[in-house]
């Protein structure tokens, strides 16, 4: 866990620095245009593609790192995405928000805000520049932090992707009643990624729970494992982001002409 030690300690550094530029009372008075739903679009019937922005991450190194943003969403929307996510941590994922702000104003689908959610604060932040959504990883957080930063995202009007790893932190992951849970097949410890992770933790939730695969879906037939074991969204990223048409690789997943 050490690296994503660090993560969090830059993490912390940044919204420090954000922090003292703009007051929490002066960044509460902003917000964007109400986004469409992003737990509806994951309600919707069949399995809901959530496409990533991602530039780089520590495991994968460089992705697309000058990555025209505004251009890949369109060609998510147009293929078919029911929503996308944007990773706005900057030192370690090369994301920022201003990624988050150029695909607010390039697409009409739900927006998922991801990084290291830490502080109310940032939840101020996603509202303001149009995130339906927002990632709350359970592994940074303790239980108080968790409840508290989900119900601050509930009365902002933003939905909640509660990252769980395994069972320990499934259990916290279903104390915040309107999470949706999103597993990480990628092992924290290992990089290792596994389908099996979802299809072992999915077996555990309330039929009535959204939930969401994140990581390691690769071609249709993962699409297919996921949607039969009751996934309702998955969150694909890499393999879109190495794809040399990124339509052609979305409508593949989603079987359309």
């Amino acid at each position: 866990m050490e690296y994503l030690d660090g993560i969090v300690a830059d993490v912390r550094r940044r919204l420090e620095e954000r922090m003292a530029a703009v007051p929490l009372r002066e960044l509460r008075t902003r917000s964007a245009p109400e986004r469409p739903s992003f737990r509806e679009a994951m309600q919707s019937p069949g399995l809901s593609l959530i496409a990533e922005v991602k530039r780089a991450s520590p495991s994968k190194g460089s992705l697309r790192p000058d990555v025209d943003v505004a251009e890949l969403v369109r060609h998510y929307e147009v293929a078919g995405a029911a929503a996308v996510s944007v990773l706005t941590e900057q030192d370690h994922f090369q994301g920022s928000l201003d990624d988050l702000r150029t695909a607010e104003g390039a697409t009409s689908l739900p927006l998922l805000q991801k990084d290291f959610v830490l502080d109310e604060y940032q939840l101020h932040e996603a509202r303001a520049l149009g995130a339906s959504a927002v990632l709350l990883i359970v592994a940074i957080l303790d239980r108080d932090e968790f409840l508290a930063l989900g119900e601050t995202a509930g009365r902002l009007g933003l939905d909640v992707l509660a990252e769980v790893h395994g069972e320990e932190e499934l259990e916290q992951g279903l104390a915040l009643e309107r999470a949706i849970i999103g597993i990480n097949n990628r092992d924290l410890r290992s990089f290792e990624v596994s389908l099996e992770t979802t299809f072992r933790l999915v077996s555990q939730l309330p039929p009535e729970r959204t939930v969401v695969s994140e990581s390691g879906i690769r071609g249709r037939d993962d699409f297919v494992r996921l949607e039969a074991a009751g996934v309702d969204g998955v969150l694909v990223g890499e393999h879109l982001l190495r794809s040399g048409d990124v339509e052609a690789a979305i409508r593949e997943l989603l079987l359309r002409a």
